[in-house]
């Protein structure tokens, strides 16, 4: 080879390489927080109130029980438990463009589960992605989100974890298509996109803000619904919490915006709905975010809360394209007026089956949990989370008299549901889906199982 075409190659292998590594940075983005431009320190050299760990109330508390707080604020039962099963057992299935995706026994159990994970073990799992025997986990586990959790507080809830009941149970195999079954592959894909740095606090910023600020980032791992994903499956934080389509439900937008995010709620109506799974006029969540309310957010303390509320009313303000401007108001009482008259089909399963809870006017006689005037998924003209309500249920526990709607999947073809998807989104929304027999039988296929 000459000295002129070995320089060709080695200038083509360093143009190759800057590209690469750009497009890995682009697609990177910024760090979630990037948003808060103040100065940021190590939480050693924090001189205000720790911003992590347990609340006050739980301050002399033990490991165990700081743990358990800290496991319920990461909401770690909702994902690690099928329905009807045992508690932290795994076996969710994810269902992802390329296949399903499994989540995994976290009991104690020796054989299956967790239990024969050291510390530091543990800690690179949760936060590094990394199992004990070396093999990569997938980012349906939040690790690039758990990363920004102290040591501390992933070893309490360690802690609480191994004092469960181990229950054996195999995980189910994965059925990822090639090359998404690769999990070798998972480190590439962590080097690019997994910072591994603890949270930091932002000096200029409240004790509130930054309390609210480490739930959200580094335990509730809220952008993993709320923010969409670029091409590398990774967050795109350039459109943090602007609403995102995950496991077959959109997580709606939950920035600053005023029409389409949450600018227009409330303090109250936005603890409200944090804290029980309601807001009135803003509706009642559903599907992941419900259990994410039952089992998790529903147990931190009103302070946390409101920390939460606090952090999340900064988050600068993007506007979704798709939905409307406002939502619509009560329909008429009369079934005879309103929107949707043209959906014969879609009213006459709204009537058989919907009207006696839900009311000709969407406010509810029976519960406000049962109210849809005002609620975004009616609002929504892709009409998602109506037709998953529809085909699933509601399976709601907080507050206690919390009504909940059995699913309607079985008893309904696709094309039905469609109709009742236009007929209930013209009538109590601000503009009608238009949905066919086949999205409906592909958002069937898309929901956890």
């Amino acid at each position: 080879m000459s000295s002129a075409t070995r320089r060709i190659l080695v200038s083509v292998t360093g143009i190759v390489v800057i590209a690469v590594v750009a497009a890995a940075w682009i697609l990177r983005g910024p760090d979630p927080m990037a948003f808060a431009d103040g100065p940021k320190v190590k939480l050693a050299d924090y001189h205000g109130p720790n911003p992590t760990g347990v609340p006050a109330a739980l301050a002399k508390a033990s490991l165990v029980e700081r743990g358990a707080y800290l496991a319920r604020a990461a909401d770690c039962e909702a994902c690690h438990t099928t329905q009807g099963g045992k508690p932290y057992a795994g076996g969710l299935g994810f269902k992802l463009p390329f296949g399903t995706l499994y989540s995994t026994n976290i009991t104690p159990d020796k054989d299956t589960g967790i239990g024969n994970y050291s510390d530091q073990d543990f800690l690179n799992a949760v936060r590094r992605g990394i199992r004990e025997d070396g093999a990569r986990l997938y980012p349906a586990m939040p690790f690039t989100s758990y990363s920004y959790m102290t040591d501390e507080d992933a070893l309490a809830i360690k802690a609480y974890l191994f004092s469960l009941s181990p229950v054996r149970a195999e995980d189910p195999e994965n059925t990822l298509k090639v090359p998404f079954n690769q999990r070798w592959a998972m480190g590439l894909w962590s080097a690019v996109f997994n910072r591994d740095t603890q949270f930091e606090p932002d000096t200029s910023k409240t004790p509130e803000w930054n309390r609210g600020a480490y739930l959200a980032e580094a335990l509730a791992h809220c952008g993993e619904c709320h923010t969409p994903r670029n091409l590398a499956f990774a967050l795109d934080n350039r459109k943090k919490f602007a609403g995102a389509v995950t496991a077959g439900w959109r997580a709606y937008n939950v920035t600053s915006d005023k029409a389409t995010g949450i600018s227009g709620w409330s303090d109250d109506d936005l603890v409200a709905y944090l804290a029980i799974g309601h807001a009135n006029g803003h509706g009642t969540a559903s599907g992941p975010m419900g259990e994410a309310v039952d089992r998790g957010l529903n147990h931190l303390v009103p302070e946390d809360i409101r920390a939460l509320t606090a952090y999340l009313r900064t988050v600068p303000p993007i506007t979704s394209p798709d939905l409307p401007a406002s939502v619509a108001p009560p329909a008429p009482a009369s079934h005879k007026q309103g929107g949707g008259t043209q959906e014969a089909r879609g009213k006459m399963v709204f009537e058989g089956a919907c009207v006696s809870c839900h009311g000709w006017t969407g406010e509810s006689s029976i519960s406000p949990f049962a109210t849809i005037t005002g609620a975004w998924a009616v609002n929504d003209p892709s009409a998602v989370n109506v037709v998953q309500v529809v085909l699933h249920g509601t399976k709601r526990h907080t507050p206690p008299d919390a009504i909940s709607m059995p699913a309607f999947g079985d008893a309904f073809s696709d094309t039905e549901i469609a109709a009742l998807a236009n007929y209930v989104t013209a009538r109590f929304g601000s503009k009608s889906s238009h949905l066919t027999a086949q999205d409906v039988a592909e958002l069937r296929q898309q929901a956890s199982e």
